[in-house]
């Protein structure tokens, strides 16, 4: 057995109870503090650091009755990111005890205090949903590579806080509770994105309840798109880039044009997501957003919803030319052209993925209204 001295985000119950999972029942924790040590936030970041400073005390909780399969999960939650246990002392309402803390393996810069509270309001939900998805890797994939993909399951894990949110339901089936049964998940691949089989049941719509089912699906964040119109020159821009999916299918023409379009990181909205990538992808502001809708592009296999606009911008033809991210593997061309030309595109074929035809069909119908209002 084993005494833990946690500082952060593994005060939070929900959190210690999700990495410990089977091994959580004989843990016991009490208030502690850590002497001449302060709790600071990382800068840039929400998660905190512990920092020696003389006079501080740090707050946190002592874990009690950690078994040593309770230390390998939490070595596999904390590990992958560079923290490792160090001895320590720690002070409880009995006195002083000595405990195991998780310091950083590398230099963290302090900015501001930390306190949890303010993390749990801010962060709690979607860093819970994110732990759940990294705990179904343990014993599977290594540490280091979980935490290399930490950044696309925080994104994953704020679209299914999204879509916790239930649509409209005037004429489809309002879903209740016990309507769908997971009985096992399984995640036979996760890198960049991921896919996740299930056994399931759902209720069918004579009320009862389907037999088994196994299915699968590609999980893939939400994502958002924009296409920039200039009422003024009535003009829009558009990218164009290499596209993988194109090119798997067999498709001879795997460069596609595009609305702009990324990955709703973690901690951002749509909104601020595509002004994100208009600067990225073509170096463009822009102004009033308009939403076209939102929507699953293929419902029946992939988890990805877009979110997309139609975004007002100033579109001269200096607009025109390269862009994307070097480092992220984009090669990116922005074309500016006219409304007329873009419905004949349209109209012969040449855009053909959905954000782009949607928001095209939603500027057809808008278009007049827009150019009034400018």
């Amino acid at each position: 057995m084993a005494d833990l001295f946690f500082y952060g985000t593994l005060c939070h119950p929900a959190l210690l109870d999700c990495v410990l999972g089977p091994e959580r029942g004989g843990v016991t924790g009490e208030p502690a503090h850590l002497t001449g040590y302060a709790v600071r936030r990382v800068a840039g970041q929400d998660y905190p650091t512990i920092t020696a400073q003389q006079g501080a005390r740090a707050a946190g909780v002592l874990a009690r009755g950690l078994t040593a399969a309770a230390l390998a999960r939490l070595d596999f939650y904390e590990g992958g990111h560079g923290y490792s246990l160090r001895p320590a002392t720690v002070e409880t309402a009995e006195g002083p005890r000595p405990a195991q803390v998780y310091f950083p393996d590398h230099v963290q810069t302090p900015d501001g205090d930390w306190r949890l509270s303010d993390w749990v309001a801010d962060q709690g939900a979607v860093t819970l949903l994110a732990a759940q998805e990294v705990m179904m890797a343990f014993g599977q994939r290594p540490a280091a590579e979980v935490a290399r993909r930490f950044p696309q399951i925080r994104a994953r894990a704020a679209s299914r806080l999204r879509a916790a949110t239930p649509g409209p339901t005037a004429l489809r089936h309002r879903a209740r509770d016990g309507d769908v049964t997971i009985r096992e998940t399984r995640q036979p691949y996760a890198h960049y994105f991921a896919v996740e089989e299930f056994d399931l049941t759902h209720r069918r719509f004579d009320g009862t309840i389907s037999a088994e089912l196994s299915r699968a699906a590609f999980i893939a964040p939400d994502a958002a798109t924009v296409l920039p119109y200039d009422p003024g020159r009535d003009r829009v821009l558009l990218i164009e880039q290499f596209r993988v999916g194109p090119m798997a299918r067999g498709d001879r023409q795997p460069w596609l044009l595009e609305a702009i379009a990324g990955r709703v990181d973690a901690g951002e909205t749509p909104e601020q997501t595509v002004r994100r990538e208009a600067q990225e992808e073509a170096g463009l502001d822009i102004g009033a957003l308009h939403r076209v809708h939102g929507y699953y592009p293929s419902p029946g296999s992939v988890s990805e919803y877009l979110y997309s606009f139609v975004g007002l911008a100033d579109l001269p033809d200096s607009a025109a030319g390269l862009g994307g991210v070097p480092g992220e593997g984009e090669d990116i061309r922005a074309h500016v052209i006219g409304y007329e030309r873009l419905m004949a595109l349209l109209d012969a074929g040449e855009l053909d993925n959905a954000p782009l035809l949607l928001s095209a069909f939603w500027l057809a119908r808008n278009r007049d209204r827009l150019r009034a209002e400018a």
